[in-house]
């Protein structure tokens, strides 16, 4: 029942994430860069710190100086500055096609960093899924755009920050996680606006999608650590992807985009090697759950 509700919050998670892109990206209409992420990151701490006032979590802890909370924290930055920095820029089409590498950057991220085994086929699916955003993001043709690379070190940061997700004690309470994770990105948003212009034009309308982007970022962001935690990786993982369907649709509905055949392409082939390589992952931790039990019997 409890990984029901995971992969059920997964979903909506995704569906929160998406309706954050396209609210991000009318933000950005607007608003700077360094505007955009100042605003969502003192709106989502203040969501977050309510939230864990209500749950009575301690977050003035030394837990937040736990190694593992700041690599998370400095993987956060990294993954909301290439975020904040592409998708006002480039199609939400690109962007979340870009954005589905996150399960793939977590499988090599284990391997590199945790040195975790990963067989010849996961390794093969890794380069699948490069491949697949070669053909999306197109370098060295007509068709690239720069800012397509701020999404690339977007999807890496959030990718290996969900990595260290897993690793984090689990005696610390998700919310405290999000928090401190949100609160990590604040500095970096005030810096941002000292060399960005002051927003002119903004109206009751633009500001409403500022609010709203932060309500369903913090909503969304929270529900990613709560579902991450409840149930196995390569369980609820796979979910994500659901994510792709959600935003190429609004990109589409909302802001009359028109994906074309190599980017459906590269998305295809990214969403394929993804769920491949959580399928193996899955078949590995099942068949070696077998051998432990059979090893204490």
């Amino acid at each position: 029942m409890q990984t029901m509700r995971a992969i059920l919050l997964m979903i909506l998670a995704m569906a929160l994430l998406a309706l954050s892109d396209m609210f991000i990206k009318l933000s950005s209409q607007v608003f700077s860069p360094g505007y955009v992420m100042l605003l969502l990151s003192l709106g989502g701490t203040l969501c977050f710190m309510l939230i864990a006032k209500w749950q009575g979590a301690h977050l003035l802890s030394r837990d937040a100086l736990h190694p593992w909370v700041l690599a998370r924290g400095a993987l956060e930055i990294i993954g909301g500055l290439g975020l904040v920095m592409s998708i006002g820029v480039i199609p939400l089409s690109l962007f979340a096609a870009i954005m589905q590498m996150a399960p793939l950057v977590v499988t090599l991220g284990a391997a590199v960093f945790l040195k975790e085994p990963v067989g010849l086929r996961r390794w093969l699916a890794i380069l699948a899924g490069i491949i697949g955003m070669l053909l999306v993001i197109r370098p060295g043709t007509d068709g690239f755009e720069p800012a397509a690379l701020f999404a690339v070190m977007g999807v890496c940061g959030l990718g290996l920050r969900d990595l260290i997700t897993r690793l984090s004690p689990p005696h610390i309470p998700s919310i405290s996680l999000a928090t401190w994770g949100f609160a990590a990105t604040i500095p970096i948003g005030f810096g941002l606006i000292l060399v960005s212009p002051v927003p002119n034009d903004i109206t009751a309308l633009s500001m409403s999608h500022m609010g709203a982007a932060i309500l369903v970022t913090a909503l969304g962001y929270y529900a990613v650590t709560q579902a991450m935690r409840m149930a196995p990786a390569a369980i609820v993982s796979p979910f994500r992807y659901t994510r792709l369907i959600f935003t190429m649709s609004l990109g589409i509905l909302i802001f009359g985009e028109r994906p074309d055949g190599l980017t459906l392409l590269g998305a295809a082939i990214i969403l394929s090697a993804g769920l491949y390589a959580l399928y193996r992952e899955r078949k590995l931790a099942l068949e070696q759950d077998r051998i432990r039990k059979q090893a204490t019997r």
